[in-house]
């Protein structure tokens, strides 16, 4: 096969190719959010299940490679079929796995006990929103990463009785601010590595960009819950120390962490902090007026509290602390490496050796790899497997137990796994035809506004790809080049793809997927729901993005002194 170059300009006209290589993603976004529908009852609905929108958008995204950027037609569907795969090993292993361990905590009614206790330390609703969306995600964000802390945290959320819609959006706002130093800080070292600055230096300007939005963001999840569930905006204010403490607490963390520690150690000594502080303030303050849910008793929700010992909470605990010290330990440096010497690696055909990139996204034409890492021994769905296992052990399940809880989750995991694969190989079919970076070089001709581009460029790639860690590898170099060639301070201007990239996660469809297959045990209803949570969390996104692109526009002109003064070394 002849190999590829990418074209940034295929139909001569930088308008006309940005329209075209947006289209996969306009047909994405309508079918599965504004195309209307009846069901069987006659009742209208926006938007259709996930598989079938990201099948139209995978098609649509083939078209546009092979006959606009002029892509051979067998590397586009190799490429399709590597995001596939790659979705299936590195996204929905982990789903599925943590999926298999919450549900054998609910047929063994150790759940009940873990909400009760939850109940205990607050029956209000706002505080346990904080708590285990906010505080407790952005622990595991910073342990495994990659969609993790939302399936977690939504299929917590949804035991204690939250909506399930409600839980979803919830866990997708709360899983921002957290995302730049996840997975032991990957999106940070990622960014180093293709852009050749400084890792420190990357990770001192994201530690100064993200801890206003780790403040803003619990005030902003208990408003977006109150509204969701009826509520009036003083039942935001009434919860102040709360929200203070959990977005305080990590905020400061998370600044000093990152600017004197680096980047791997953020999220986790930042989460493990938050749900500290917050446990602590819950023991001296209460709210004056506890938050339910509609249809529960106005002290809190309609959950039975018996009287448990010690070592029943301890022992309902146990699991999760289990996933915890697994996920954890799967994300050591020394760990990973020992468990990658058992990775199957392999150039996937039609692919690997026939992409190239060339400028100006890139300074010189350069090879696209497309080499498989079968790392499934490393991956983080093995360690939150291992987590459950262990969990199933510790429970001495019975023969039927293990057959209930594996049959269970195989059924509830069949729509979002296709979902996912479908999404993830839309995401490589846009790398690998270079229509995202057409997309992305249209920002670079804003000029004195590039700053404020640069994280709308990261918000992008973040949609596109589904990874914090992708958008960087995809965006770091172009940024850079874009950098330097308006004199704008490149460690700034690449910091903020990944800043500006986090306030994506929570529109990706990947993301989306991973919460409806948390939070819904009807897998046509979770399908069914993608387009709602979209719409939902879509403005929620735009503002945040927007706030980020202002902030990174501040620092580039009258808040100069907040870049690290060894970034321009």
């Amino acid at each position: 096969m002849q190999p590829f170059h990418q074209m940034y300009d295929p139909l001569g006209s930088a308008l006309l190719s940005t329209l075209a290589a947006g289209l996969p993603i306009l047909v994405l976004l309508y079918f599965l959010a504004l195309h209307p529908h009846r069901d069987r009852a006659g009742v209208l609905h926006r938007g259709i299940e996930a598989p079938k929108a990201g099948a139209f958008g995978v098609v649509s995204a083939i078209l546009v490679a092979i006959f606009v950027v002029r892509m051979p037609w067998e590397s586009a569907l190799s490429a399709w079929l590597d995001g596939a795969a790659f979705g299936m090993i590195g996204i929905g292993w982990i789903v599925v796995a943590a999926m298999f361990l919450y549900t054998m905590t609910l047929i063994t009614g150790r759940f009940e006990i873990v909400k009760e206790s939850i109940t205990r330390l607050s029956g209000d609703r706002r505080i346990q929103a904080l708590l285990i969306a906010f505080s407790f995600g952005a622990f595991i964000e910073g342990a495994a990463g990659f969609g993790t802390p939302v399936a977690i945290a939504g299929a917590m959320m949804v035991g204690l009785g939250f909506n399930p819609l409600s839980s979803a959006v919830l866990c997708l706002i709360a899983n921002t601010a957290p995302v730049a130093f996840g997975a032991l800080g990957t999106p940070i070292v990622t960014l180093a590595g293709v852009t050749d600055l400084p890792k420190d230096a990357l990770s001192a300007m994201a530690g100064r960009q993200l801890p206003f939005f780790s403040l803003l963001i619990p005030f902003w999840l208990t408003a977006t819950m109150v509204w969701m569930n009826r509520g009036h905006w003083r039942d935001v204010f009434e919860v102040w120390p709360a929200i203070v403490v959990s977005g305080g607490s990590f905020a400061i963390t998370q600044f000093l962490v990152s600017n004197y520690i680096g980047p791997e150690l953020t999220d986790i000594l930042g989460g493990v902090l938050s749900m500290a502080c917050l446990a602590c303030l819950m023991l001296v303050w209460k709210p004056k007026r506890p938050f339910s849910l509609p249809g529960e008793l106005s002290n809190g929700p309609s959950v039975q509290v018996v009287s448990r010992s010690t070592s029943e909470v301890v022992n309902a605990w146990v699991p999760w602390i289990i996933l915890t010290v697994a996920v954890f330990i799967w994300g050591l440096p020394p760990v990973k490496a020992m468990l990658n010497k058992v990775t199957l690696s392999f150039p996937w055909p039609y692919l690997h050796g026939l992409v190239f990139r060339t400028p100006p996204v890139v300074p010189k034409v350069e090879l696209e790899k497309a080499i498989f890492n079968f790392n499934w021994l490393a991956a983080p769905g093995t360690g939150v497997l291992a987590a459950a296992l262990s969990t199933g052990i510790f429970l001495r399940l019975s023969r039927n137990q293990w057959a209930h809880a594996i049959r269970r989750t195989s059924q509830r995991m069949k729509v979002p796994l296709l979902t996912i694969g479908l999404v993830l190989g839309l995401g490589f079919v846009t790398r690998y035809s270079g229509t995202d970076a057409i997309i992305g070089l249209a920002f670079t001709k804003t000029g004195t506004f590039y700053p404020f581009f640069a994280a709308v460029i990261g918000w992008l790639g973040v949609f596109l790809t589904g990874s914090d860690t992708s958008s960087n590898a995809l965006f770091g170099s172009l940024q850079k080049i874009t950098a330097q060639q308006l004199h704008l301070d490149p460690v700034l201007i690449t910091a903020a793809n990944s800043t500006g990239g986090v306030m994506g996660k929570m529109i990706d469809a990947q993301s989306i997927v991973v919460a409806t297959a948390a939070c819904y045990e009807d897998r046509v209803e979770g399908a069914n729901a993608v387009g709602p949570i979209f719409r939902k969390v879509f403005w929620h996104s735009v503002a945040l993005v927007v706030l980020m692109g202002l902030l990174v526009l501040a620092q580039s002109t009258v808040l100069t002194w907040m870049i690290p003064h060894y970034a321009t070394r």
